[in-house]
């Protein structure tokens, strides 16, 4: 049996994978496992819960209020809003638990629980591994005590959600953003809202795409993962820049004047100078992962910033960072991290933080994101095939050997099950997009032959 939670909590199809029972269920256990390690001792605890707007977060949603409330945890539903709203409500509120129903990037058909610690943090593997055991001891016909009474957890709306969170955004930049044009796409997610408020409270003249969410259209053809309708409406609006988030917008990417993608390894290095410049980048240091393009590397040493790579996944960078106090890291992908404003990526924040860049130089974000030459990178996604056995087939050991002597030191490999869905992941850089394309093609072969 999988283990439920992947790098971003518990994805699946809803109602099929992801069911009410689940959700209800998983949410008792948090509050035990949470209640066991010392976290509601000495007052009644409270849990933060918001969603995106896909239609199946609003019985997923009903399923985790009423988990929680019957496990004694009080609630105060903020509705649909981005997950970093819900983690930076989390640790305002003073709460003990949040928890966020989003699949993020993935189809409509898709959703997922998070869970937050205290303060906004996504909670450590050891407790997620504790909540799962607790969940399945539920399930399996362990019993449980129930409060009653008084003892059961209260529901109530927190409606001032939306604008205290956009209140914070605001506060956090380093100057305004008056004299930009910007084009946002909300992907018909969570940012729908969030988004253009506070690009628009920044002082920036705001054109909106994606911004109309029916419970169905979340990520479809709009978003991070579909940029063309963006280039086409930053080049239409001769806007100065586009920004483009995901379903539940904890990622950005972006798009320049003339309609070129700016990628999360571009707009890290754009930060990382900035933050520099202002003296916050602490230890001269940026933390990426192992898929961030060999570009930005070269790019950082370059000016002089260290690199530091983690495992793929937010959370990884996050947990590099706080233990060795650093303020900017993220991923290729659009995750960014700034420490000191958020306790997870935050795609609002780093959208306005972006475009602030672009107001105080007075340059181009073409410009600016030219600090970093993106060398070629191709990408395959291998579905049907056991990812469990990536790391221990020979024969696909001896296919990457083979790729990577072909490709010297002008190139990589990587391998690597994907933490969300059910595939292996083939990426290959070369200086020529030919031969990445090439060799990519090869080692996606060998996977399906090895793994298949």
């Amino acid at each position: 049996m999988g283990r439920l939670f992947g790098t971003d909590g518990v994805r699946g199809v809803a109602n099929a994978d992801l069911t009410a029972e689940m959700a209800l269920g998983l949410s008792v256990a948090a509050a035990h496992v949470l209640a066991e390690a010392g976290t509601f001792e000495g007052h009644r605890p409270v849990a933060v819960v918001g969603r995106d707007p896909r239609a199946s977060g609003e019985f997923l949603e009903a399923a985790v209020v009423a988990g929680l409330a019957s496990a004694g945890v009080d609630v105060e539903r903020v509705g649909v809003l981005p997950t970093p709203a819900v983690a930076y409500l989390t640790g305002a509120r003073g709460a003990d638990l949040g928890v966020m129903l989003s699949a993020s990037h993935n189809a409509m058909p898709d959703n997922g629980i998070k869970f937050f610690a205290r303060g906004g943090h996504k909670l450590a593997d050891e407790l997620e591994d504790r909540i799962e055991t607790t969940y399945r001891a539920h399930a399996s016909g362990e019993p449980w005590v129930r409060p009653t009474g008084a003892g059961v957890g209260r529901v109530r709306e927190y409606g001032e959600g939306f604008d205290k969170y956009v209140a914070h955004l605001i506060g956090v930049l380093p100057n305004r953003l008056d004299g930009l044009k910007v084009v946002i796409d909300g992907a018909h997610g969570a940012a729908a809202r969030v988004s253009p408020e506070a690009f628009t409270r920044a002082g920036a003249e705001v054109i909106t795409i994606g911004t109309e969410p029916d419970g169905l259209n979340i990520n479809d053809g709009y978003g991070s993962t579909h940029l063309d309708r963006l280039q086409a409406a930053v080049v239409e609006h001769r806007a100065d820049l586009g920004i483009a988030h995901d379903g539940d917008a904890d990622r950005c990417l972006a798009v320049d004047a003339v309609g070129e993608e700016v990628d999360g390894d571009q707009i890290l290095a754009v930060l990382a100078l900035a933050l520099r410049e202002a003296g916050g980048l602490r230890e001269n240091t940026v933390v990426g992962t192992v898929m961030s393009n060999l570009g930005f590397k070269l790019a950082m040493r370059r000016e002089g910033v260290e690199l530091v790579q983690t495992a793929v996944g937010d959370r990884y960078v996050l947990e590099e960072m706080k233990e060795h106090g650093y303020a900017l890291g993220g991923e290729q992908s659009g995750h960014v991290i700034v420490l000191d404003h958020a306790t997870t990526g935050d795609g609002t924040l780093t959208g306005l933080l972006l475009a602030a860049r672009v107001a105080a130089t007075g340059r181009t974000l073409a410009d600016l994101a030219a600090v970093m030459e993106r060398l070629p990178q191709v990408l395959i996604n291998v579905r049907d095939v056991d990812k469990s056995r990536v790391a221990s087939s020979a024969e696909l050991a001896a296919a990457v050997t083979d790729a990577e002597r072909e490709l010297g030191e002008t190139g990589r490999v990587l391998l690597r099950p994907s933490g969300t869905e059910p595939l292996v992941r083939v990426m290959v850089e070369a200086a020529d997009i030919d031969q990445a394309r090439s060799v990519a093609e090869r080692l996606a072969d060998a996977v399906k032959s090895a793994l298949g």
